[in-house]
């Protein structure tokens, strides 16, 4: 082999020994075309010998001039960057198929800056990516792999060395440093403990000392003399395939606060701000009257909305199903850039949040110091409520079937009328709900709302939510609302002392319900309220009156 250049033909030298060793090993190398030729002769020619023996390695593009993607909020401009780069490669002859890129400085990757998936996906069609930040964990072993907007994230790990880490006698530590890790420290039990290992490291280290060299050989012989692994090599889209295969479970990421990790904060984009992202939820559970509370919180000047939904409404419903997966962008996109970061009071209010499974996790990873608001109604009328609203929307199971065939249907009955059944009975488990939130929240920082009460008294309601939420000065309710006898609820009060009401989807009469199904609903639900009463005392909160009335009606029974 020509080594006219010893450091790009020690690096094919060893790919050829580790191959005895890993079958088919290959090194990767990325590749910025704005830096071909701008060295030293000697390292202009390890260019022209790299390029001579492309066919052997494998390759991913950078960015063309190494820029860091999320300083750059416009896609074209990134998009114009990687063409650049695809055209140096195919000048060159480099192939261009792998389906692999790397963000420069990880920028752009996690936190997620949407316009890099969007240009990586048009001009390259990029499936794979890799990143040592996510989730920001050490030490390396314990990082993740997501998939984002069809490019699987897989977990990269620290090898150890970096860019200032080209000289053995000046390993930070000491040389020793470096060896114990290979043998049998971080690097090794990096190795051991992850089925599947991305190892990054820099151009500086294949020179030298050709630090990287020394280490991957170290390692892999390390590792196969003290240990039955056998290590194997696969190009990068079959490898995330096998990654994912293994750990299905990360297919879903966990979106964190990009401000509460100083890393993550420094390769986020300055054009987005944590300060949009709200400080309070109003959680549900549907038909307690959320929807009035988001009304009457909108009515406060410190207290700001989400902007609507085009296809839910007021609520965005992010944290809840499919909207999850648009990330952290999507999200913020809609709330305002805030007038007064102290004493804005953004919030939003999705209903269906307080009894879906996944939603406390995912909170609070993003909002982890937001205060939360759950309103909280007998759970039986709740429960009728649903039947209700679901018969006005057509509903054929609702519209088929009594309220009382619905929830005391069998196991065995149709999938439909089961299907209704949960969707009025489970979310009035109020204290299971409850205790999968203070999971991942202080009780400090979770406030229950007696929804009757604040059906008949919303102003004594809302004084207590504004103490909650710390807001000074208090805004007068008693002023801003009025009862309307007609609609039989309190509305906005607008400057003619007229009152501005909610739709007239909002507060429909119903039937009674008959004596039998809530003395049904009554026992049904009657642990379940002992455990909320438990739970309230617990947390020092006080106890609806509806809960009361219902324990002693139960009790009677």
């Amino acid at each position: 082999m020509n080594t006219d250049s010893p450091d790009a033909g020690a690096l094919l030298n060893t790919q050829n020994k580790l191959r005895v060793l890993v079958p088919n090993f290959t090194f990767n190398l990325g590749f910025s075309g704005k830096f071909f030729h701008t060295g030293t002769d000697e390292e202009d020619e390890g260019d022209d010998m790299l390029l001579k023996h492309r066919r052997e390695l494998w390759w991913f593009p950078h960015m063309w001039s190494h820029m860091q993607p999320h300083l750059f909020h416009n896609v074209t401009v990134l998009a114009e960057q990687m063409r650049l780069n695809m055209l140096f490669a195919q000048e060159h002859g480099i192939p261009t198929d792998m389906g692999y890129a790397v963000a420069p400085h990880h920028s752009g990757v996690y936190p997620v800056h949407s316009q890099l998936y969007e240009a990586w996906k048009t001009v390259w069609a990029i499936q794979v990516t890799s990143t040592e930040e996510y989730p920001h964990l050490r030490p390396a072993r314990y990082r993740r792999g997501f998939i984002h907007s069809g490019i699987q994230v897989l977990p990269r790990q620290t090898c150890g060395l970096f860019t200032h880490t080209i000289f053995y006698n000046e390993y930070p530590g000491g040389s020793k440093e470096l060896d114990k890790s290979i043998r049998g420290g971080e690097l090794f039990l990096t190795v051991l403990l992850n089925p599947i290992s991305i190892f990054m490291t820099h151009l500086s280290n294949y020179g030298n000392d050709r630090l990287g060299l020394y280490t991957f050989q170290s390692l892999v012989k390390f590792v196969q003399c003290w240990t039955n692994l056998r290590l194997q090599t696969l190009p990068p889209i079959q490898l995330a395939e096998k990654y994912f295969q293994i750990f299905p479970q990360e297919r879903d990421p966990l979106w964190q606060n990009p401000c509460h990790d100083k890393r993550h904060k420094d390769i986020w984009s300055k054009e987005k701000t944590c300060d949009r992202l709200p400080k309070f939820l109003v959680i549900g559970p549907q038909k307690t009257g959320t929807t009035a509370l988001h009304s009457f919180l909108s009515l406060h000047p410190a207290i700001t909305s989400s902007f609507p939904s085009p296809v839910t409404f007021e609520e965005i419903q992010f944290f809840s199903g499919p909207n999850y997966d648009n990330g952290i962008d999507w999200y913020m996109d809609f709330f305002p850039f805030p007038s007064n970061v102290s004493t804005d009071f953004m919030f939003e209010k999705s209903a269906n949040y307080f009894d879906t499974e996944l939603v406390p996790k995912r909170a609070a990873a993003l909002l982890p110091r937001a205060k939360i608001l759950a309103v909280l109604i007998s759970p039986s009328d709740r429960a009728y409520s649903w039947y209700q609203h679901q018969r006005a929307h057509r509903d054929p199971a609702a519209l088929n079937n009594t309220f009382h065939a619905v929830v005391t249907a069998g196991p065995q009955g149709p999938r439909d009328v089961l299907a209704l059944q949960r969707r009025c009975l489970r979310p009035g488990t109020y204290a299971a709900h409850l205790e999968r939130w203070l999971q991942h929240y202080q009780p400090s920082q979770m406030h229950m709302v007696d929804g009757s009460l604040l059906r008949s008294n919303p102003a004594l309601v809302m004084e207590a939510i504004q103490r909650f939420l710390g807001i000074s000065p208090t805004f007068n309710y008693t002023q801003a609302l009025v009862f309307d006898e007609t609609k039989g609820f309190w509305c906005q009060k607008t400057e003619g002392g007229r009152p501005k009401c909610l739709g007239k989807s909002k507060g429909r009469k119903y039937p009674e319900m008959n004596a039998e199904t809530r003395a049904f609903l009554a026992e049904y639900y009657r642990e379940h309220n002992t455990e909320l009463l438990r739970l309230l005392n617990r947390l020092g909160q006080s106890q609806p009156g509806w809960l009361r009335e219902e324990l002693q009606g139960t009790s009677r029974s």
